[in-house]
């Protein structure tokens, strides 16, 4: 199937987005922030954002931009996601159909465990669920002109704590 208007837009009429996302954690636990560039594929209009906390982990943060940023979408969308990590992206992509089955648990040496960072993949899940979403993971540190505007404004962030 073909989509109209140069590749914007799937027939089904959904905007195009892409989320570019990072997190940031001095000391693992300790001050953290997160960022995100979102940008309407069609136009090229951009928004960012970021934020942070005092006491957190990298990986929290690295949650805590693609949430605040499918967050800030206001209709159903086709979003890229786009991000450094690896956690967050097979987390949605792959693991997390498993712990949904498993009521939030995940197998650990013969026994069964609660999912690490539960409230913030099941915020995740619900977002995923509002919007088609896909992921690219994209090598942290490497020139990648969104991924280290993101970083830029993550450790920003962490540092104000």
């Amino acid at each position: 199937m073909t989509e109209p208007d140069g590749g914007n837009t799937q027939p089904t009429g959904l905007p195009r987005v892409q989320l570019f996302t990072d997190g940031a954690c001095r000391g693992n636990p300790g001050p953290g922030g997160w960022a995100w560039i979102l940008r309407h594929v069609a136009t090229g209009a951009e928004r960012e954002n970021s934020g942070g906390l005092a006491s957190t982990t990298n990986n929290q943060m690295e949650l805590q931009a693609v949430i605040d940023g499918l967050s800030a979408l206001t209709k159903r969308s086709r979003v890229e996601v786009i991000t450094d990590s690896v956690y967050v992206a097979k987390g949605s992509q792959e693991w997390m159909p498993n712990w949904k089955k498993n009521e939030w648990r995940r197998r650990e040496k013969n026994r069964w465990v609660p999912v690490k960072n539960v409230e913030l993949w099941q915020q995740l899940d619900q977002l995923l669920s509002q919007h088609e979403v896909r992921f690219t993971v994209v090598k942290g540190h490497s020139g990648h002109p969104e991924n280290e505007r993101c970083d830029e404004l993550a450790v920003e962030a962490a540092s104000r704590f």
